[in-house]
C-alpha cells in the first residue's frame, strides 16, 4: 500500500520468509518490483526459496492523513544496512508523498478553497514558516504527511458560510481536489519512467537456459557433492531446465521428491561442463534439501530510447505493466485476503526493498519510485474510510441523494473509525517488519 490519505496502502505482494534474502545483487529491478506484483509468483517465489534454502478528524479537516501502510508485502527484509541506501529509499518516499499532497494543495489553490495546512511527515515538527492562511511543516517522521482545510476549526477566521471552504463546494470542485492527489502520483509514475527511458535506459531482462546457484551451504549435500557458488544447473538426470520464470521450481520439484536418492546434476562452471552426483539430505518433513540458494539465469540490460517518439513507446509500455501488475495484485488481496493478507507491509518493508534497490543499482530507484506511485495511486482511490476513494464514495452518495450530504456526526464516525484502524495496522506493521529485519534477527 502505499502512503496516501488516511495512509493508504502500498501493494506489493510479494512477502517471502523472513529467512530469505531480500534479493541479490545480480537480479534486475523488474524483478524485483514487478515480478513480486504477481500474487501467483510471489506464492511460488516465497516457497521456492524457502524449500530451496532448505531445499524444502472532520469531513474536510485533513485530507491524506497518510500512514505508510502497504498492502501486500515486499519480500522479506534482508535489513537496512548501508546509511545512504536507506536516506535515498526514504528521499524516494517523501518525494511521492510531496507530489501526492502537492496534487490535493494545488488543486484547492487554483480554485480558491482555503487550506490552512501543508505537511509532509508527522510527529513533532522539525521546520514550520506560515505563508498567508497556510502553515508549512516538515516533521520528523518523513513517511507520510496531509493538507489540512480550516472547514470545521472552531478556531478559523473563516466564517462557517464562506463559499470558499472546501465543504461549501460544489460538488466537482470537491471531486478534483480529492482525486487530484491519486492524479499527481499517475503523471509522476509516467514521467519517472519517460526520463529514465531518456536517460539511464530501462532494465530488460532475457531468461537464459540453467539456473544459477548464487550460494552453497557449507555441509549441505551440494557441497559434498561439488557444486560450488556461481554454477548454472543445467540438466538434472540428464532431462534439460526449462528456460522459463518456472525453472527454479523444476528443479525444487525434484529435489524434493528424491531424498537420499542420487541426482546426476550438469553444471557449467566457468564455461565448461561439469557432471556432478548429489544425494539431497532428508529434512524433518520429509522433503530433499540440498542447502542451495538458486535463482533464475537472467541477463540484464538496459534499454535506452532512440528519441521522443521512442521514450513514449518504451514509458507507456513498462507503465501498463506495472500498472496491470499493481491492479491484478490488489485484486487477489481482495478475493483471496485469507492467504495474501500477510503480505501487506508498513513503511519499514518499503524502506527496506527501496535501500536495497538503490545498493543494487541506484538508476533502479526511477522504477521503484514509479512503482510506489502506482501503488499509491490505486490503493487510495479505493472506496474505504479515510482514504481519497472514502471521501470520494462520500460525495457521490451526496449526488445520489441530490446534494443532500449526511449528518456531520456519520460522516466524522466514518473517517474518523477509518483513521484509528489505518494507524493501528500502520503500527503493527511497523513493528512486524522491524522485527523481520534480517540484523534484528541476528540480535
Amino acid at each position: 500500500m502505499a502512503l496516501l490519505d488516511g495512509t493508504g496502502s502500498f501493494l506489493h505482494p510479494h512477502r517471502q520468509q523472513s529467512r530469505t534474502i531480500l534479493t541479490r545483487k545480480t537480479r534486475t529491478i523488474t524483478r524485483i518490483l514487478v515480478a513480486r506484483l504477481n500474487p501467483t509468483e510471489d506464492r511460488r517465489d516465497s516457497q521456492r526459496r524457502q524449500l530451496i534454502i532448505n531445499s524444502s478528524s472532520s469531513r474536510h479537516g485533513r485530507i491524506g492523513k497518510k500512514l505508510l501502510a502497504i498492502p501486500p508485502a515486499f519480500s522479506a527484509l534482508g535489513g537496512l544496512e548501508g546509511p545512504e541506501s536507506v536516506l535515498q529509499a526514504v528521499g524516494v518516499l517523501t518525494v511521492i508523498i510531496l507530489v501526492h499532497e502537492a496534487g490535493h494543495f494545488l488543486a484547492a489553490r487554483l480554485q480558491n478553497i482555503h487550506v490552512s495546512q501543508f505537511s509532509i511527515g508527522f510527529g513533532p515538527k522539525l521546520a514550520t514558516f506560515q505563508r498567508k492562511e497556510v502553515e508549512y511543516s516538515v516533521r520528523a517522521i518523513p513517511l507520510g504527511g496531509y493538507v489540512g482545510f480550516p472547514d470545521d476549526n472552531p478556531d478559523s477566521e473563516f466564517s462557517p458560510e464562506d463559499p470558499d471552504l472546501l465543504k461549501n463546494r460544489p460538488i466537482l470542485d470537491r471531486v478534483l481536489v480529492m482525486s487530484a492527489g491519486v492524479f499527481a502520483n499517475i503523471v509522476f509514475a509516467y514521467t519517472l519512467l519517460f526520463t529514465q527511458t531518456l536517460t539511464v535506459g530501462l532494465l530488460q531482462q532475457k531468461i537464459l537456459p540453467g539456473v544459477v546457484v548464487p550460494e552453497v551451504y557449507a555441509s549441505s549435500a551440494a557441497a559434498r557433492a561439488g557444486v560450488r557458488p556461481a554454477d548454472v544447473i543445467l540438466a538434472l538426470d540428464g532431462q534439460e531446465v526449462r528456460s522459463d520464470e518456472r525453472s527454479v521450481m523444476q528443479i525444487v520439484d525434484v529435489i524434493k521428491q528424491r531424498p537420499g536418492k542420487k541426482i546426476q546434476m550438469l553444471l557449467q562452471r566457468r564455461g565448461e561442463a561439469v557432471t556432478v552426483d548429489i544425494f539431497p539430505d532428508r529434512s524433518k518433513d520429509g522433503y530433499g534439501r540440498i542447502g542451495v540458494q538458486l535463482s533464475p539465469n537472467i541477463q540484464t540490460f538496459r534499454v535506452k530510447a532512440r528519441d521522443l517518439a521512442d521514450a513514449t513507446v518504451q514509458a507507456s509500455r513498462e507503465f501498463w505493466k506495472l500498472g496491470s501488475k499493481v491492479v491484478e495484485g490488489l485484486a487477489q488481496v481482495v478475493v483471496n485476503f485469507a492467504q495474501t493478507a500477510d503480505k501487506v507491509s508498513g513503511p519499514v518493508a518499503i524502506v527496506a526493498v527501496g535501500a536495497e534497490v538503490a545498493r543494487s543499482d541506484v538508476a533502479g530507484l526511477f522504477q521503484f519510485a514509479a512503482l510506489l506511485n502506482l501503488n499509491l495511486a490505486v490503493v487510495n482511490i479505493l472506496p474505504l474510510p479515510a482514504l481519497d476513494g472514502g471521501y470520494l464514495a462520500l460525495i457521490a452518495l451526496e449526488a445520489l441523494r441530490g446534494g443532500k450530504k449526511l449528518p456531520d456526526k456519520i460522516e466524522q464516525g466514518i473517517m474518523s473509525s477509518g483513521i484509528l484502524l489505518i494507524l493501528a495496522l500502520g503500527i503493527v506493521l511497523m513493528v512486524r517488519d522491524t522485527l523481520n529485519l534480517g540484523f534484528v534477527q541476528g540480535l
